[in-house]
């Protein structure tokens, strides 16, 4: 019996399960696609377009600073920031599970840093970060070197499949890179830029707003690495920062630096400053500090050396002061110049047995002479009288310090500046009652120093001084400086008769500063040494040296304050070793800003007279 014949099942089961499954699929499809294109389409769009688009800063061009005739003397040079997109390193982008410590590796002996640091920032803690600063102010050389190397890999790869361009996300920011072409110059003046740009230290921390300026943007599309041409880029300039000129002489800056870097080392000293200052305006000429420091490589400066320890170092002034305890006498009307005062070899007050610095009979001396030969006793002797009582005395002669300035801030704005230690009368001890008109038992800054002396010169008038003439921004206008404060400390009568009392500290031959004669010039002047205090006991070691004074003594022009600190090798006496440092700077000045003698004679006050 033949077999039945083979009937086909019905195939409509077998489409409707296929047109089903295609359905579900087309269906899963349509729904992925309304949410890419509906319900997330802006997240998505966002991830594209941080995917797609870079954004770098643009680093404003740092001002520069020059002196008062415009040399250069800090200056901004063309730099690179080196940095890198971290996404471009994972193991998505690259296939390779090594790639931050591939690019370490090529990198770290051009940027000179460690390999492990730099893999850290290639592959952040973040993943979604998409900007690492890897190294900052490299030279143009170091970005060439850099982009050279990421160019060749990057030709490998395109014929060879095994190599791996691992620099494809290295970039650079221009940037620029702070270089002080005179060294070691006026450092404590200038300061210098931190690793983040920024001011550290002196003039750059004080104006940085103003030497900084105003970074910018800018936007485009990349690929690969490299920025995409067509896409278009949008751009915020950077707007530079304004040019500072300041009141110093590089020339006078120089000589005052060679000078007291010479004593100091000499004299194996702790440290010396000398202070030149115009005394008609108030405007330093210069500021030098010994040891001092090359902002150009901090990485061998001395942290102690580091500032600007004219302002920053608080010291008891000794004798030098004393200038401003006869001020107090003779606008006073207590004594005059001639008046006579009979020192004895040791004078009793208070706690104390008092004496000065030579051993002597009796003196009979005028108060000019007091001042000539730097006399304790007679200081004290004289300021007695600014009283019917001691308590008296002493708040006129605290009246007097502080119009001279004397615990109070210069007015230079300087950063770390000291106002120095002066308590109030009614706080002074037994003895101090008797050592502050002497220099001792209050302390100071160099700088307030020096503005006792020009306050003096000008006619007793207090001019606060300062060291910026003024900013020159980016359109080339010159914005002068703030006009400075000015205040009357003492008559110009009581000035004048200071100015020939300060002479004879020079020019009589009983005189203590003799070495800081200036042949052709007439010259006043006071030597000083003071007990110093050690910042590291708090107790006093060895001695302040220092010499203050100005030329012309008759029509005042310059002044300049020398002090050295704790002088360990041959004299330590301020006449001796501040008077020299003193006639060459002042010297060196008076040639420079072409200051003629005046020719005219010198009063020639008495010094002392017969009983």
């Amino acid at each position: 019996m033949p077999p039945p014949p083979l009937r086909l099942g019905s195939p409509r089961p077998r489409l409707r399960l296929v047109g089903l499954g295609l359905t579900l699929v087309m269906l899963a499809f349509v729904v992925r696609l309304l949410q890419v294109q509906a319900v997330d389409a802006g997240a998505y769009a966002a991830r594209a377009e941080q995917n797609r688009y870079v954004v770098h800063t643009l680093a404003a061009e740092r001002g520069g600073i020059s002196d008062r005739n415009g040399v250069a003397l800090a200056v901004s040079e063309d730099a690179y920031d080196i940095t890198a997109d971290p996404t471009m390193f994972s193991r998505e982008e690259l296939k390779i599970g090594n790639g931050p410590e591939q690019a370490a590796a090529l990198l770290a002996p051009i940027l000179r840093q460690d390999r492990a640091a730099l893999v850290k920032k290639l592959r952040p803690a973040n993943k979604d970060s998409r900007y690492a600063r890897l190294a900052n102010r490299q030279t143009p050389q170091v970005w060439k070197q850099i982009k050279d190397l990421r160019s060749a890999l990057a030709k490998k790869a395109e014929t060879d499949r095994t190599t791996v361009n691992v620099l494809g996300g290295v970039f650079a920011d221009p940037s620029s890179q702070r270089v002080y072409p005179n060294k070691d110059l006026a450092a404590g003046i200038l300061g210098w830029v931190n690793a983040d740009g920024k001011g550290g230290g002196g003039i750059e921390q004080a104006l940085n707003k103003q030497l900084s300026g105003k970074d910018g943007k800018v936007r485009y599309a990349q690929s690969g690495g490299r920025q995409v041409p067509t896409a278009g880029s949008t751009e915020t300039p950077a707007e530079p920062g304004a040019d500072v000129e300041l009141t110093i002489d590089r020339d006078i800056q120089w000589a005052a630096q060679n000078a007291i870097s010479e004593q100091v080392k000499e004299s194996r000293a702790d440290r010396g400053y000398v202070i030149v200052q115009d005394t008609r305006t108030g405007q330093i000429l210069a500021m030098a500090n010994s040891p001092g420091f090359d902002p150009n490589d901090l990485s061998k400066a001395d942290g102690d050396a580091m500032g600007n320890a004219a302002v920053q170092d608080a010291y008891e002034p000794g004798s030098t002061a004393k200038v401003m305890s006869m001020a107090a006498v003779l606008e006073q009307n207590a004594a005059t110049p001639l008046t006579h005062v009979v020192v004895p070899n040791r004078l009793h007050r208070g706690d104390r047995l008092f004496q000065d610095d030579v051993d002597h009979a009796t003196w009979n001396l005028t108060l000019n002479g007091v001042l000539a030969k730097s006399s304790n006793i007679g200081t004290i002797l004289a300021t007695g009288e600014l009283g019917k009582t001691q308590p008296e005395a002493n708040k006129v002669l605290y009246s007097y310090l502080r119009k001279f300035g004397i615990g109070e801030d210069t007015g230079l704005g300087f950063p770390g500046e000291t106002r120095g230690i002066l308590a109030p009368p009614q706080k002074w001890s037994t003895s101090q009652q008797y050592t502050i008109p002497f220099g001792q038992g209050f302390s100071i800054n160099a700088m307030q120093a020096a503005s006792v002396y020009s306050t003096i010169a000008n006619g007793g008038v207090r001019v606060e001084p300062t060291l910026v003439r003024g900013t020159k921004g980016a359109d080339g206008r010159f914005t002068p400086a703030k006009k400075p404060e000015e205040n009357r400390v003492v008559s110009a009568k009581t000035a004048k008769t200071l100015a020939q009392m300060l002479e004879s500290v020079v020019d009589d031959e009983q005189g203590t500063g003799i070495k800081a004669r200036i042949p052709g010039y007439r010259v006043a002047g006071k030597t000083g040494t003071a007990n110093r205090v050690d910042p590291a006991t708090g107790r006093y070691r060895g001695y302040t040296s220092s010499f203050a004074g100005f030329a012309p003594a008759d029509k005042p022009r310059i002044t300049v304050y020398c002090a050295i600190q704790n002088a360990t090798s041959g004299s330590y006496f301020g006449g001796q070793i501040c008077g020299p440092i003193y006639k060459q700077v002042m010297e060196f000045a008076l040639k420079t800003l072409q200051v003629p003698p005046t020719g005219a004679k010198a009063a020639n006050l008495p010094v002392s007279y017969k009983p």
